[in-house]
């Protein structure tokens, strides 16, 4: 994918940001590998083999010249150690609020065995109030802020919302095909409606999208079940019941009741 991507858009500036089940020193050597690098960026373990950079090789000295200098100590050690530099700064956080957080960085050879070392800049992320655990971020562009790298990481959060409740709502990753271009039609397909739904739920109510609460699951603000529910609404309630007088209190079943059962329908998966 990195390749097919980097062919098509040569010149583009292109930043790949995955979560910790695909951080790996072999993903971030293949984005390094092209003329116009890809920026790798993504969590580290904290147990990390880092190293310095290889220093000059003796005159005379025969041999492979080092890929890797001294090891350095590990994000756990400059965690709890008393004279790391921590710098405080406020920065956008997850649902779109501000956050106060302390950060640490660093550069370094991330190393692992039958793999050549990878030069990072290092995150380190840690909660002043005590509530969040510390997490460590890395980035393959050395020049790139550490602010610029929590963001990226931060900004894949919108993404992996979307894909779950894609998964929830319209069905993403069960679709039962015999072909593999079965699947390559219907998940774009998905996509394109997962888009349709929501645009059409802001032209229904561009102010504000009823949000529907629950007493153990309060929300500060809609989510895609209520723009599906909303769209659901819209196209049911246009059926005109035609056998039924205009004034009336009663359908076939109480509105009380009629408007009950409906909601359960625009909200049910």
């Amino acid at each position: 994918m990195i390749g097919t991507v980097r062919r098509w858009l040569p010149e583009k500036m292109l930043v790949l940001v995955t979560d910790g089940g695909l951080t790996a020193v072999k993903l971030g050597l293949r984005c390094a590998r092209y003329a116009n690098p890809v920026t790798y960026i993504s969590r580290l373990r904290l147990d990390a083999v880092l190293h310095d950079p290889p220093g000059l090789q003796p005159r005379g000295k025969r041999g492979p010249k080092p890929k890797k200098g001294k090891r350095q100590p590990s994000l756990k050690t400059v965690l709890l150690d008393p004279s790391t530099q921590w710098t405080k700064c406020e920065i956008d956080w997850y649902g779109g609020k501000r956050r106060i957080v302390e950060i640490a960085t660093g550069t370094a050879l991330w190393y692992t065995p039958g793999y050549d070392p990878l030069p990072i800049r290092w995150v380190l992320v840690r909660d002043p109030a005590g509530q969040l655990s510390t997490k460590a971020h890395f980035s393959t562009d050395l020049e790139q802020s550490p602010l610029e790298i929590i963001s990226d990481c931060i900004k894949r959060w919108s993404i992996e919302v979307t894909f779950e409740e894609m998964r929830a709502y319209l069905g993403l990753e069960t679709q039962r095909h015999w072909s593999v271009r079965a699947i390559e039609r219907t998940t774009p397909c998905l996509m394109g409606l997962f888009s349709l739904v929501v645009l059409i739920a802001f032209t229904l109510h561009p102010q504000q999208l009823p949000v529907r609460q629950a007493s153990w699951y309060p929300k500060q603000e809609a989510t895609f079940s209520d723009a599906l529910a909303a769209v659901r609404s819209d196209l049911w309630r246009s059926v005109n019941c035609s056998t039924s007088a205009q004034d009336a209190d009663r359908l076939l079943i109480p509105r009380a009741t009629l408007q009950a059962l409906l909601e359960m329908a625009c909200y049910s998966t």
